[in-house]
């Protein structure tokens, strides 16, 4: 464990605590493994009770907990274990998206874009670039975390200033501002499917009408306020925080990864081939002719093409990132295209994994009732202390980002969330869609505290170069404050999103229309 830690006094200890802990938990495919074998006992422990509630939905229909341990149970258990991890939501949404991201990313494309974006706005701007660009870079898997923050530092220390508030910078961009982007991503489908299936067990109607970009408009809005949030922190806090940068050996520009011509060139290519892409699709939804545009007073937002915005985002990856890649050479033949393809896939080899034992545990978890019983539970429990509204959504960001510094992964948390939390809030009023954006603000705005963070080791290996004697205690009290005003200024935002009735994004309403 690193000195500076045990030197900050209680925060210090509680940062160890969260290290220690976190350390002793099992892997996430091992935890939902535990948690499925936990349902199938509980089912069997609840059900002897002769638990029920009637059914929301079904007005004189009454729910019971289903005994999985029953000879029914049992066979339920068996014969769907194969299509409980077919049918676990996320599973191919995810890998179709990730299909054109993955081109996107390993043809260069995503890489090239973001230091093209840094190295290319004015010295006073540099520092909203960064923060920006790193917001922006969650549509790629690690590009984010392995090119922006030592190209952070790179670039401050080019400037006289000190390339530790650089890297933090960026490091907050890419992790705390890790939900907000104007563009769709990966994380849209996996939180989106698994916000559908747990409405699904309370309101099968309503979660028919839940699309991926039901926080489309938020996330965007959060894109240019996270950016300004960032800007003010590493300005007027962190920088002077860390004072003047002393070593002199590292001030100069040498090692920044500038655009050549041939990637601005391609670069251009790919932005037009993207805007064509943009355009076609366009033209299959908007006009009322469109073989993609739905029917009622909603077309666009209830129609085909707003549920199938998973291939949308293949397509619209996949196509830029094939046309740079040719210009630069990275994909000479459709081999080249086929590898990409199959690399990314193998590298989502952890998370098909993790989908069976997460497809275990949440199809368990559906079949036995437990979901609703606790929702309508849990929801006359907080009506009778009064604890609803505003109280209600603050105590849940508070509770998930806690939940976060253990647990880091943001699929796994609300695969383990989401059946519990969104019939309690949908019984009290609230959408499927707000919870899922509360959630999504938690699980960003603590990611750069959290020792247990996947990449948190990179980011220290990144500053070291600067600071010998950077550690894990170190790192932290620097992004601290980034952490702080994150979450304080994107709940704020999201309170006032609550308070105006805005839709959080396409038909996606702040309340749940019971």
């Amino acid at each position: 464990m690193d000195d500076s830690i045990k030197k900050q006094g209680i925060f210090g200890k509680f940062l160890s605590f969260i290290e220690r802990v976190g350390n002793k938990l099992p892997h996430p495919i091992t935890l939902f493994a535990i948690l499925a074998v936990i349902v199938v006992f509980m089912s069997a422990l609840l059900s002897s009770f002769n638990i029920s509630v009637e059914n929301p939905t079904e007005p004189g229909e009454t729910l019971a907990i289903t005994n999985l341990l029953s000879g029914e149970g049992i066979a339920y258990i068996v014969t769907n274990m194969v299509s409980n991890f077919i049918n676990f939501a996320p599973l191919g949404v995810v890998l179709a998206t990730m299909i054109g991201i993955g081109v996107a990313e390993r043809s260069q494309l995503i890489s090239a874009a973001l230091r093209g974006l840094v190295t290319s706005v004015p010295s006073r701007l540099i520092t909203a670039a960064l923060v920006f660009a790193g917001i922006m870079s969650s549509v790629a898997s690690d590009a984010g975390y392995v090119v922006l923050p030592p190209l952070g530092a790179l670039l401050f220390v080019a400037l006289g200033r000190h390339p530790l508030a650089g890297l933090a910078a960026a490091f907050a961009g890419v992790s705390a501002g890790f939900s907000a982007n104007l563009f769709l991503s990966a994380t849209d489908p996996m939180l989106g499917e698994l916000t559908r299936q747990a409405a699904a067990t309370f309101d099968p109607a309503y979660a028919e009408t839940i699309n991926i970009a039901m926080n489309y408009y938020f996330i965007a809005v959060s894109v240019f306020v996270l950016t300004i949030a960032g800007t003010f922190v590493t300005e007027k806090i962190v920088e002077p925080r860390l004072g003047t940068y002393k070593n002199k050996l590292e001030t100069s520009a040498t090692g920044i990864d500038y655009l050549q011509k041939e990637e601005k060139r391609a670069l251009t290519w790919a932005g037009i081939s993207m805007v064509v892409v943009a355009i076609i699709m366009s033209l299959l939804v908007l006009p009322e002719w469109g073989p993609l545009r739905g029917d009622g007073p909603n077309p666009i937002a209830n129609s085909p093409f707003m549920r199938s915005l998973g291939p949308v985002i293949l397509v619209l990856f996949l196509v830029p990132g094939i046309v740079y890649g040719v210009l630069m050479k990275t994909i000479r033949n459709d081999k080249d295209v086929a590898n990409q393809m199959s690399d990314t896939m193998a590298s989502m080899g952890m998370f098909v994994v993790l989908a069976f034992t997460a497809g275990q545990f949440v199809a368990y978890f559906n079949e036995t009732n437990m979901g609703i019983v606790l929702g309508v539970y849990g929801a006359e429990f907080l009506q009778s202390v009064n604890f609803t509204g505003i109280p209600l959504v603050l105590a849940f960001i508070a509770v998930t980002g806690l939940i976060n510094l253990f647990i880091g992964s943001a699929s796994a948390k609300w695969a383990i969330m989401a059946p519990v939390f969104i019939p309690i809030m949908m019984q009290l009023g609230y959408s499927p869609e707000l919870t899922q954006m509360a959630y999504r603000i938690a699980d960003s705005t603590t990611n750069i505290i959290s020792p247990l963070m996947t990449y948190f080791a990179i980011i220290i290996a990144f500053a070291q170069k600067y600071d010998k004697k950077m550690g894990i205690g170190t790192l932290i009290s620097v992004m601290v404050p980034y952490s702080i005003v994150f979450s304080i200024v994107w709940t704020l935002m999201l309170i006032v999103w609550m308070l105006l009735g805005i839709d959080l994004g396409p038909a996606s309403p702040i309340h749940y229309p019971s």
